[in-house]
């Protein structure tokens, strides 16, 4: 994988997002021009602070999966505004291949505990298009 550019970013507003279920195994989902996704994931305690994390014992669960367009009925979830590392990658595929996003979550975290951040418990993975390509963003929380 190329070398991500790892960022802090301070998230000014949350981005809300309309809940929706997807299985946990197969998230393959294509957001298209005009739609978005987020997905919340909660980390394994033990390898969400580790420099070397195991990457099948990485995510402990996910928390909850959300599209921009609106879902009548269904409840909002959001990407709460704070501090981040984010990193982004453009054009990995046009779907939501876990192996390609959790590859740059475990980056994202030695990049981060080697620049000695103190990391949340939470992981954040947007996809979207932009600009005519698919992106993947990953965000995790800064604490103090």
């Amino acid at each position: 994988m190329e070398k991500l550019q790892l960022l802090r970013l301070e998230l000014c507003n949350p981005l809300i997002f309309f809940n929706i279920i997807l299985n946990n195994e197969n998230l393959s989902i294509n957001p298209g021009e005009n739609n978005e996704f987020l997905l919340c994931f909660r980390l394994n305690p033990r390898e969400s602070s580790s420099i070397e994390p195991n990457k099948d014992n990485f995510i402990n669960s996910l928390i909850f999966s959300g599209q921009k367009a609106e879902v009548q009925g269904a409840a909002k979830v959001t990407l709460p505004s704070g501090k981040y590392l984010f990193v982004q990658q453009r054009g990995l595929t046009d779907k939501l291949l876990k192996t390609k996003w959790l590859d740059m979550a475990i980056e994202q975290q030695k990049d981060g505990l080697w620049e000695r951040n103190k990391l949340g418990d939470l992981l954040y993975v947007r996809f979207l298009n932009e600009d005519e390509a698919f992106v993947t963003q990953v965000f995790r929380a800064i604490t103090v």
